[in-house]
């Protein structure tokens, strides 16, 4: 296969999985497609996130907050990859994923759940989104397409656990 669709997942899709989304689109561009959802979507992705990803030189361009039932419904595209990031996600019944992808979790802490000064919420995202960078970098560098099902599944269970 030279091309995977990978979805990320968390409850409010605002932040971990906004911040996902973007960074495998970058740093996976033409070999990977990824999305983000939530089990109960915000409606509108995290400020910070946004202004992390702008930062980076990522693209923010088309990022929304959505539910994770646009990715169940007849019509959406085939995953190949799930991960959820946050606990809540990870413990929740999912929805039944066509195709049956390869799942695991990847739990980060929250970011948007952070009280305090500015810069005190800015260093969270900041921790996220280079705990998500690492843990993408690495999935990046397996060599799925040589790897049977059950290598990929050790393998990806294994970054998150980094």
């Amino acid at each position: 296969m030279s091309h995977y669709n990978v979805l990320f997942l968390c409850t409010g899709n605002s932040a971990r999985s906004i911040l996902a989304e973007g960074l495998l689109n970058h740093k996976g561009k033409g070999k990977f497609t990824a999305f983000s959802a939530g089990s109960h979507p915000s409606g509108t992705p995290r400020p910070e996130a946004l202004a992390q990803l702008a930062s980076a030189g990522i693209s923010i361009e088309g990022l929304r907050s959505k539910s994770w039932d646009e990715f169940s419904a007849p019509g959406a595209p085939q995953l190949d990859f799930v991960f959820t990031v946050c606990d809540n996600a990870a413990n929740e019944q999912c929805p039944y994923w066509p195709g049956q992808p390869m799942t695991a979790h990847w739990g980060i802490a929250d970011p948007a759940a952070v009280k305090g000064t500015p810069e005190e919420i800015a260093r969270a995202f900041r921790e996220a989104f280079t705990i998500l960078d690492r843990r993408i970098s690495l999935f990046l560098a397996l060599p799925l397409a040589t790897l049977d099902q059950l290598a990929i599944k050790n393998e990806i269970d294994s970054i998150g656990k980094q």
